[in-house]
C-alpha cells in the first residue's frame, strides 16, 4: 500500500488532502510544527501526525524512510517570522527534497501556482519556481500542480460586498476559475499514480471579476454595486509598494494585483460552486 509524506498539513489545502487520503484509505505521515492543530484527524489509524519543521532539516532526518510518494503545500503569502520567501517556498521544500532523494522516495508532488513559470519576475513565485526547476532537475518522478487560486483567496471580494460595493480595476471582464479546496485535494491526490508532470486546473465555473463581484453582492442581498477604477492606479499602487513597503508588504500585493490585471483560465475541474462557497460563507458569518 502506497505511504504517503504530506508536508504543510495544517494549512487550508493540507487538511483538505489529509482528508482526501483518508477517503481513499491511504496512510500518510502528517507533518506538521504544532501537531495540536491536527488533533481531530489522530484518531484515525492511517494518519499519524510528525513534529517537525521543514525549515529545519535537522528535524526531518530519516522522516520519509519507507514513504512512496513526498506530497508538499509548503509556501507562504505573507512574510513573517523572520522568514523570506527563499526561506520557506525555496529552501523548505529543498530540505524536503534532499530527504526523500537520501531515502529513495519514488515521487515527489509539489503544489506551486498557475502560470508560475511566466511570472518568474514576481516574488513569490520567484521562489517558488526555483524550487520547481531543482525538483525537475532530481530524478525523482514529479508532479507540479498548478491551481488557478482557491475560493478562499475570493474572499477578498465578498468582504468588500459586505459593505454593499465592491471595487475593480479596469473594466472587469478578466476571467478566472478559482477552485474548492477538496476539489483540488482530489487532484493532488489522483497524482499519485498519474505520469503528468504538470497540472494546471481551475474549478468548473469560468467567470469574470464582475460576474464574481457580483455573486459576492447577492450572497450578502445587496444591490450590485461595482466601483470601476481606471488601471492606472493599480499600476501606481505596484510601484509605490514597490519603493515604499518592505517585501513582506510589497510581495502578496504585486501578486494579487499583477493576476487580477489578466486572465487566468486553466482546466475545469470539480463539483464545488463559488456560489454555494459565499452563500455558505455569508450564512456561517451571520450565524456566529
Amino acid at each position: 500500500m502506497t505511504n504517503i509524506l504530506l508536508a504543510g498539513s495544517t494549512g487550508y489545502l493540507g487538511r483538505h488532502i489529509l482528508k482526501e487520503l483518508r477517503n481513499w484509505q491511504i496512510p500518510v505521515k502528517a507533518v506538521a510544527r504544532e501537531p495540536e492543530k491536527l488533533r481531530t484527524f489522530v484518531q484515525n489509524d492511517l494518519i499519524s501526525v510528525i513534529k517537525a519543521e521543514v525549515t529545519k532539516p535537522e528535524s526531518l532526518i530519516n522522516l520519509c524512510d519507507g514513504i512512496d510518494t513526498v506530497i508538499s503545500t509548503v509556501g507562504i503569502t505573507r512574510q513573517k517570522d523572520g522568514l523570506t520567501y527563499m526561506d520557506v517556498d525555496y529552501q523548505a521544500n529543498m530540505n524536503l527534497l534532499n530527504e526523500a532523494q537520501r531515502s529513495g522516495v519514488r515521487k515527489f508532488i509539489y503544489v506551486s501556482a498557475i502560470d508560475g513559470d511566466k511570472l518568474r519576475h514576481l516574488h513569490i513565485l520567484e521562489a517558488k519556481e526555483k524550487f520547481v526547476d531543482a525538483l525537475k532537475a532530481s530524478g525523482l518522478e514529479y508532479s507540479i500542480i498548478r491551481p488557478n487560486g482557491f475560493y478562499s483567496d475570493m474572499r477578498d471580494f465578498l468582504d468588500m460586498a459586505r459593505s454593499g460595493r465592491v471595487y475593480l480595476f479596469g473594466d472587469g471582464e478578466y476571467k478566472l476559475n478559482p477552485i474548492y479546496g477538496a476539489d483540488l485535494a482530489e487532484v493532488v491526490v489522483k497524482a499519485i499514480a498519474q505520469k503528468e508532470k504538470e497540472i494546471s486546473v481551475g474549478g468548473p465555473d469560468l467567470l469574470t471579476q464582475n460576474e464574481i463581484a457580483e455573486m459576492a453582492l447577492n450572497a450578502w442581498g445587496n444591490n450590485i454595486k461595482i466601483t470601476h477604477i481606471p488601471d492606472w492606479v493599480r499600476v501606481f499602487i505596484v510601484q509605490a509598494a514597490r519603493l515604499f513597503t518592505p517585501i513582506s508588504t510589497y510581495g502578496p500585493l504585486e501578486f494579487f494585483l499583477t493576476l487580477m490585471a489578466r486572465d487566468n483560465i486553466a482546466p475545469r475541474y470539480g463539483t464545488h460552486h463559488l456560489q454555494d462557497f459565499y452563500k455558505r460563507e455569508v450564512t456561517n458569518h451571520l450565524n456566529l
